[in-house]
């Protein structure tokens, strides 16, 4: 097991290279000067060629590269262009929102799709299979952002049950637990519905297998065949699902931080960019390329535990 997860994380750093030179290429391709951008636009062009030395913007695009990767080794990822702000000192301050988010749309996620999955699997051809399959549909329908906005209409704007926007601060509280309901939501529906249809789909292949049959022809209880037996064995192709998951949420949690205002890195990526703040973009693709690379590691790691059968060893 050890072996695996130090070979993983091997492989983890030409992946990082290669993902800071496709960001760091495209950033420095795309029209906009930082330096005009601080000035503004009325800015006359020696003072803009002096700022552009100051951020060492007249340096070629390789060489800034390279630059910003020697220090990105050592744990320094530069300086914010526009506020002079250590690029990591930002990070870290954006990052238990964005995990916080992250967390939550998960749990809503396996919380509404686990069970109605296995609900509708096991009553097949019932109201209740029509019914959680009708659920899925709609939530695989609506765009984060739209059910955000329709969320913000409703229960904020309409019957003020929630805060429109921001961040009540870390999770102690039910005050602070409010402002990240309706967030958690947004981001975290659409993937239960696509994680209720496969969860559906892995219950009904394993319960027709033999070994079911079995069980309940020794005469184990129907919920010990289910829940002992079937589920269990049913959770490989979930999990999966559930890694591939990953990286949808972190995305869409940009769209959503947008829409809630929520202070998490995904409203600090949309504003570097904005800026063509580039260490702020670089560092923040760079943290978010880690975590998500961690989280399918997990995953791969959690596979052991549902089928003894697989091993790292």
């Amino acid at each position: 097991m050890y072996k695996y997860v130090l070979r993983r994380i091997l492989v983890m750093i030409p992946v990082l290279i290669g993902v800071t030179i496709v960001i760091s290429s495209l950033i420095y391709l795309t029209p906009g000067n930082p330096a005009r951008i601080a000035l503004g636009q009325g800015a006359d062009p020696e003072s803009v060629r002096a700022l552009e030395q100051q951020m060492g913007l007249d340096q070629p695009p390789h060489v800034r590269y390279v630059d910003w990767l020697a220090s990105a080794v050592q744990g320094d990822f530069g300086e914010s262009l526009q506020t002079g702000t250590s690029t990591t000192a930002l990070m870290l301050q954006r990052l238990p929102a964005t995990l916080e988010l992250v967390v939550a749309s998960m749990v809503i996620m396996l919380v509404i799709a686990l069970p109605l999955g296995v609900i509708s699997a096991v009553r097949q051809h019932t109201w209740a299979d029509h019914s959680s399959m009708l659920f899925a549909l709609f939530w695989l329908s609506m765009p984060s952002f739209w059910l955000g906005l329709v969320l913000l209409m409703l229960f904020s704007v309409r019957w003020g049950m929630f805060p429109i926007s921001g961040r009540g601060g870390a999770i102690v509280s039910l005050t602070a637990l409010s402002y990240l309901v309706l967030p958690a939501i947004a981001n975290g529906a659409r993937r239960a519905g696509l994680l209720t249809r496969m969860t559906r789909s892995a219950m009904l292949e394993i319960l027709n297998e033999n070994y079911i049959r079995t069980a309940r022809g020794k005469g184990i209880g129907e919920k010990a065949v289910i829940y002992t037996h079937a589920t269990k064995n049913a959770m490989i192709p979930v999990v999966t699902l559930i890694g591939l998951q990953v990286p949808q949420l972190f995305s869409a949690s940009v769209i959503v931080e947008i829409v809630f205002a929520w202070p998490g890195m995904g409203t600090l990526l949309v504003d570097a960019v904005f800026q063509r703040d580039y260490p702020v973009v670089q560092g923040l693709v760079f943290m978010y390329a880690v975590i998500v690379m961690i989280a399918n590691l997990v995953v791969d790691v959690t596979y052991s535990y549902f089928d003894p059968r697989i091993s790292y060893d």
